[in-house]
């Protein structure tokens, strides 16, 4: 008989311990597994050398606790002994101490259970070199010798009875058992416990679930009463129309629904179980928990490829679920280790789990959401600063860190989640239809171009499983701003993530892929090298084509145009274009005043949209519309300009997001989201007419008789150019049909339908399809929500001329600390704000503050000479401003407000 079994039986009553029989049945069968048992086995050894097992009495002598080391060894002395122990089959302790490393010098138990590979995660992780080594060499002599490797056990002289293997959890069960451990002063059992089910995603799937689904709110206010209410109502909406209608697609709908309804954890007994375990004063407890993860998070990657169960079964999610309530993932001990290992495993959920948790969890309070946004933003912010953001340079880029693009994959899914659970608005099929046919019409006007030759890029894959789109979100549960990380943009090399992003059919992670974890000024910056590689290809092209046909060569969209007709030149030319070629739209901007020397580097052009801008937009025209209240402009539904002018705006405003120029235009945001296909409804009227929305607010709250108090009909107003009042009935004989309370949602609908969309249907639709003419291949509707693309077209609105004198650079022999300097910007800070609006246009040919503030704009001054009677000069282009060293700053002020008020125009200096 072999006289390990003799110790074990004596110890354990003939059963075998859990780590025997894994290596037992793994080193039969599978070689790879024996490996990873003798491994968890030399590790053993090693921290019973080390730590010992905890029991004074023992009479092994190759355990710490037995007293009879003459010194403590040290980390190698231990790992060279583990390995001895290991090859000669050496007695090993039966509840030997389990193997997380401290922060300090000395490691702690973690308890036993614990998986042998998040083992060595962990002690790898900590720089446990010795251990590895240990570990290598027993693979390399398991290699060529497969034999019997099971250890003999040290009998010990007091044995603890047997514990029987959980199964699963509770939160009762957790408190009794650390009442029992507090009264028996051994934490062991407690340790023991959250090895087991904590590290195995099988048992925790059947932790902390409830009795039943709760059909009324649970007490404890975890989900909200509105959340609760609402999510019933639909859920009986849905069950009453499946039920009448079985055929019906709504029985999807329904299905989906219940997912989130038959939630089967009970989250706040999961959130009392986590404070529970942490208010226990026992640092074993704590680093079995850190242990547990890791182990979990291990088997968990490997099985999310392989359990088909994951995808189809929103139960399997139970394991996610409970550990990201865990409160302390944001703790310096987890974000090294546990926390990257659980969001790596995450990243691997199949798209149908991510996009069944993303349901779960929008159904959860904001609150709580943020809790877990804020763990994944810190561990990339700790992992940003300490490997990317050092002295010493990192040879890897950002997007080559797995912990970072896995948390950036996790925090895509509570991205959906806030933006499913907050407020949408759906576009209704009618609308779908509308965009496809707006589509068509684009297409038909490109005669060079076909559908098959566009490269649309594609939607966000969970969003299309969630089937959301992030421009129906009108209130997310979490701010979307909470999403930007400020280091890791700061951090972000754009050129080399922009070519991930073209690389990607090669699996290389790109963070435009996703975009709500970038500012604006990123994307924006990402954006720019999308539109000039797509100038550089059809440079590429005209070349080739003026090669073979014998064209002639133009790689420019060039714009001839007199100062005094600048739009009428403008809108000739590029009709031109749009009816030959409208592919010529898509390359580089030059620009030429006639009768004027300037080289259009980028100043040029920024005029030139300026006043165009300026002449479109004047009131005499009649194509816009100003409101005093909003300070914006709209659409003249009464305007006789034909469609083929708005087109030509349209194109405008394309060409100066492609070109990378900021406009002086200032619409409601009800445009943009026009512009990126959706409808305007009754919320958009609050911006865009405030006191209209207004009106339309108190119908629909009024609490009295709203047929008395109103007296209107389904038919609206409105005054032509002429002053001509024009009645406009909303529904079919609508000049009959009195509002009341029955009607009244339906007819604030209509009113606002009217007034955003149908009065002026053919005047937008024109816009619009000049617009994608020069943006329907660009990423700008995937990567920009319509706030964002108001800060493309606009700017930002902060002019804060601090920051531009922090980012200002300098040149020709001045310096920051220049006399001449000083007085500059003591100048440039007393102006009013019209004035710096003014300086801004003399300096870079734009009065508007870029995306990112004045910071990102690089300012250089430099020296034009000694003092003379000069003005100064600039050169637009390039952002620099040409100043002479003046005597005094009275006479630099003097210039400089004269040079900014009254120069107009380029010329050669």
């Amino acid at each position: 008989m072999n006289p390990s079994q003799d110790n074990t039986k004596a110890l354990g009553g003939g059963a075998e311990s859990q780590e025997e029989r894994v290596l037992s049945e793994n080193s039969t069968h599978y070689p790879d597994d024996m490996k990873r048992a003798a491994a968890q086995l030399i590790e053993r050894y090693f921290f019973q050398l080390v730590e010992g097992c905890g029991n004074p009495s023992c009479a092994n002598n190759d355990c710490a606790s037995s007293g009879h080391s003459a010194r403590p060894l040290s980390r190698n002395e231990a790992a060279a002994k583990a390995l001895e122990l290991f090859k000669s089959k050496a007695a090993l302790c039966e509840r030997a101490p389990c193997k997380v490393v401290k922060r300090g010098e000395d490691e702690a138990d973690s308890g036993a259970g614990v998986s042998g590979t998040a083992t060595v995660a962990a002690s790898a992780s900590r720089g446990s070199t010795a251990v590895r080594q240990a570990v290598v060499q027993a693979s390399d002599d398991l290699d060529t010798d497969s034999g019997d490797v099971e250890p003999s056990v040290t009998k010990k002289t007091k044995p603890d009875p047997p514990a029987p293997k959980a199964t699963h959890l509770t939160e009762q069960m957790v408190l009794d058992l650390i009442d029992q451990c507090k009264k028996d002063e051994n934490f062991s059992p407690l340790v023991r416990m959250i090895g087991e089910v904590f590290s195995d995603w099988r048992l925790l799937n059947k932790s902390f679930l409830l009795e039943k689904v709760p059909d009324e709110p649970p007490p404890d206010k975890q989900l909200s009463q509105k959340e609760w209410n609402r999510a019933q109502q639909e859920e009986e909406k849905e069950a009453d129309e499946s039920s009448s209608n079985p055929g019906s697609s709504n029985a999807q709908t329904s299905t989906k629904r219940t997912e989130y309804v038959n939630l089967t954890v009970d989250i706040p007994s999961v959130q009392r179980t986590f404070a529970a375990l942490y208010a226990v004063s026992e640092q074993r407890v704590m680093n079995a928990l850190l242990t547990a993860v890791i182990s979990l998070s291990q088997m968990v990657e490997i099985d999310v490829r392989w359990v088909p169960m994951f995808a189809t079964d929103a139960d399997h999610l139970n394991c996610i679920i409970v550990m990201m309530e865990n409160n302390m993932l944001q703790s310096p001990e987890y974000l090294d280790v546990a926390f990257p290992s659980f969001c790596r495993a995450l990243g691997h959920l199949p798209l149908p789990a991510q996009a069944r948790l993303a349901k779960i969890w929008s159904r959860f309070p904001a609150a709580n959401l943020l809790k877990k946004l804020e763990c994944l933003q810190q561990l990339i912010t700790f992992k940003v600063l300490s490997d990317h953001g050092g002295i010493i340079p990192t040879r890897t880029y950002i997007n080559d860190d797995d912990s970072i693009c896995s948390a950036t994959k996790v925090m895509r899914i509570i991205y959906y989640a806030s933006v499913v659970g907050g407020v949408l608005s759906r576009p209704t099929s009618s609308i779908a239809a509308e965009e496809e046919i707006d589509f068509q019409e684009v297409l038909g006007a490109i005669a060079h171009e076909n559908k098959e030759n566009k490269k649309i890029p594609p939607e966000d894959p969970l969003a299309s499983q969630l089937k959301v789109s992030v421009l129906d979100s009108r209130k997310p549960l979490i701010a979307f701003s909470e999403f930007y990380n400020e280091p890791l943009n700061d951090q972000i090399a754009m050129e080399q993530d922009f070519t991930c992003y073209k690389k990607e059919s090669e699996g290389r992670f790109s963070f435009l892929n996703f975009p709500f974890i970038l500012t604006p000024a990123s994307k924006n910056l990402g954006l720019y090298y999308d539109n000039r590689i797509r100038m550089h290809n059809e440079r590429r092209l005209t070349l080739l084509s003026s090669i073979v046909q014998g064209d002639q060569y133009n790689p420019y969209l060039k714009l001839k145009v007199r100062r005094d007709h600048v739009v009428d030149d403008a809108l000739v030319r590029l009709e031109m274009v749009a009816m030959d070629n409208p592919s010529d739209l898509k390359k580089q901007l030059y620009v030429e005043f006639e009768g004027e020397q300037g080289v259009d580097e980028g100043g040029v052009s920024k005029e030139f949209f300026q006043l165009v801008i300026e002449e479109i937009f004047n009131p005499d025209i009649g194509m816009f519309t100003y409101s005093e209240d909003t300070s914006a402009y709209w659409f003249n539904p009464t305007s006789f300009e034909v469609e083929r002018q708005y087109t030509l705006i349209g194109i405008v405003l394309g060409l100066a997001i492609y070109n990378n120029i900021i406009l002086d235009i200032q619409f409601p945001m009800v445009v943009y989201r026009k512009l990126m296909g959706r409808r305007g409804t009754v919320e958009d009227l609050q911006e865009s007419q405030p006191v209209i929305y207004n009106s339309m607010k108190s119908i629909l709250e009024y609490e009295g008789d709203v047929e008395e108090m109103v007296m209107m009909y389904f038919v609206i107003s409105y005054t032509d150019v002429f002053g001509n009042t024009i009645s406009h009935s909303l529904k079919e004989d609508g000049e009959n049909v009195q509002v009341n309370n029955d009607n009244r949602q339906e007819f604030v609908d209509l009113y606002a339908d009217f007034l955003l969309n149908k009065s002026v249907e053919r005047q937008f639709r024109s816009f619009k399809k000049g617009f994608d003419m020069v943006t329907d291949e660009s990423p700008l509707k995937i990567w920009f929500r319509p706030e964002e693309i108001e800060l493309l077209v606009c700017g930002s609105k902060d002019f804060d001329f601090e920051a531009l004198e922090d980012a200002a650079e300098y040149d020709g022999g001045y310096t920051r600390h220049c006399d001449i300097i000083r007085f500059f910007w003591e100048i440039v800070h007393d102006m009013d704000e019209d004035q710096k609006k003014k300086l801004l246009m003399f300096t870079t040919g734009s009065d508007r503050v870029p995306v990112g503030g004045l910071s990102k704009l690089k300012l250089i001054i430099a020296k034009n000479g000694a003092d003379s009677d000069r003005l100064p000069t600039s050169h637009t282009c390039f952002n620099v401003l040409l100043l002479p060293e003046y005597c005094s700053k009275d006479k630099l002020q003097e210039r400089l407000l004269k040079a900014i008020t009254h120069a107009k125009g380029f010329g050669m200096l």
